[in-house]
């Protein structure tokens, strides 16, 4: 005897991390559907990426900030964030969230107090979705996959504070994208290294020692606490490894035709 259970009936009895703001999200990740619908569902994930593109494409050289929406003003991680975002705008990089609160927000605050450039790639969500006050651009995403392609497409450099399931998606992809080639090899800098110790431990001692990593895939990651350690990594890595220089930029000159 087997128990078969309907859409609606699935959907109904799991309701923790199946529900979306929009109805269209899930019937889109329910399996296959019409080639009609499907056609039209890539024709606006397409859409979406020519947006982020069109949005994006002048921002200038970016470090991107991961961390989570839910440390806001109280916790001390909120106040590294926003001096990480102080000291990277000072390097003249633009500094990119997922444009929420909490540990986004302090990284974008941050860098608008320098004089920096802030930019937010924000989500839809049912909660956490609104962008944060401190962003000079901000994009909003329908798709969680289109949104972490514009945060890593633009970045030089990957900052991740500490999160959750949302935080640690997006650096175990980065750190697939390195190990793998399909990015250079960027720097990779978790902060707050009292938080992420037992991580860092269990991949020295299941991961590294079972061999499903090698030890130099750990060793690109870097662990610290001082804003000044992660910044100046993010300067030698762009000037030696990707011909960066830093200069005073000239006024420009007008030459008025006779």
């Amino acid at each position: 005897m087997s128990l078969e259970l309907s859409p609606t009936s699935m959907a109904d009895s799991a309701p923790w991390g199946k529900r979306t703001r929009s109805g269209e999200e899930e019937r889109f990740l329910a399996g296959p559907r019409t080639r009609r619908f499907e056609l039209f569902r890539a024709l606006r994930i397409f859409r979406e990426c020519i947006y982020g593109f069109r949005r994006l494409h002048f921002v200038g050289p970016v470090v991107t900030v991961f961390g989570s929406a839910r440390l806001d003003g109280g916790t001390p991680y909120y106040e590294l964030a926003r001096e990480v975002g102080r000291q990277v705008a000072r390097l003249g990089l633009t500094v990119m969230t997922g444009g929420g609160p909490g540990i986004m927000e302090a990284a974008n605050r941050g860098a608008q107090e320098a004089g920096g450039r802030s930019v937010g790639c924000n989500i839809k969500l049912p909660r956490e979705q609104h962008p944060n006050p401190y962003l000079d651009t901000w994009v909003e995403f329908r798709y969680f996959f289109v949104r972490k392609l514009m945060l890593v497409k633009y970045s030089y450099a990957f900052v991740v504070l500490p999160g959750g399931f949302g935080t640690l998606d997006e650096v175990f992809e980065t750190a697939t994208l390195i190990q793998t080639g399909k990015i250079r090899d960027f720097p990779l800098i978790m902060m707050g290294t009292e938080f992420w110790a037992p991580l860092k431990q269990f991949m020295e001692e299941r991961l590294v020692r079972h061999g499903t990593i090698q030890r130099e895939d750990l060793d690109r990651i870097v662990f610290t606490d001082s804003p000044q350690q992660a910044t100046a990594l993010i300067a030698d890595c762009m000037v030696r490894r990707f011909g960066f220089e830093w200069r005073t930029r000239k006024p420009r000159r007008f030459r008025v035709e006779d």
